[in-house]
């Protein structure tokens, strides 16, 4: 079902799947992408827990206010969380949506039950990445990808300083034939680092082994039997 919230003082679309009583579970999509991003995926995780696939602003059907700062995009998902009445969340970021879990996970960290990175683009600078040329794509705002592109390639100190400070269970699934290099694991404390043969589109080009990997990460824990 899709559905809309007026949160952060911008308007969120965001699709809602499974039992209302099952845990809590979000998918925040990569850039230029939006909840379709996880057509079938969400349909796999909806036996299980109660999925919302939101699109982040400047994409999808979700405003476009004009400004990008990637701190703005996890305080719209915290208060997505909090308009959801969701308190405890487990949270998978693929791409520029990593980097928006992580922002949420270090600022908020008696929200996050579990925390997966898909690909995420590393903490520091990125270099060699040919300019971003505009093209007749209208399902998101061109102004997002430039302003995220100048927060990757100079990225704020305190993104990667704020990496040791995520307490929750962390896994971080890594192309093994993407451009990214999975520093991410290395800086999160106690991070599970699995490379799956694939591109940067882990949950597309590797879905089955994608599933499979997040099952597994995800049923772990001591909930697990309160929700036998």
């Amino acid at each position: 079902m899709i559905r809309d919230a007026h949160v952060n003082g911008i308007r969120l679309v965001y699709r809602e799947e499974g039992d209302p009583s099952s845990p809590p579970l979000m998918l925040i999509h990569g850039r230029t992408a939006n909840h379709n991003d996880w057509n079938g995926i969400t349909q796999h995780f909806a036996a299980r827990y109660h999925v919302f696939a939101p699109d982040l602003r400047g994409h999808g059907a979700s405003d476009r206010p004009g400004t990008y700062r990637l701190p703005e995009m996890a305080a719209d998902v915290v208060a997505l969380l909090d308009h959801l009445g969701v308190g405890r969340v487990r949270l998978v970021g693929h791409s520029l949506g990593g980097v928006v879990a992580c922002l949420v996970a270090m600022g908020h960290q008696d929200r996050i039950e579990r925390l997966v990175l898909e690909d995420p683009p590393p903490a520091y600078p990125l270099t060699g990445r040919p300019p971003i040329v505009e093209d007749g794509s209208t399902g998101f705002d061109w102004r997002m990808v430039h302003e995220t592109e100048r927060q990757l390639l100079d990225p704020d100190p305190a993104w990667a300083e704020g990496l040791v400070k995520i307490t929750a269970p962390t896994l971080v699934l890594s192309g093994t034939l993407s451009p990214f290099e999975p520093d991410m694991a290395a800086r999160i404390p106690g991070a599970e680092l699995v490379r799956v043969e694939a591109g940067h589109l882990v949950h597309m080009d590797a879905r089955k082994e994608f599933l499979r990997v997040v099952d597994a990460f995800l049923g772990q824990g001591p909930d697990l039997a309160k929700q036998a």
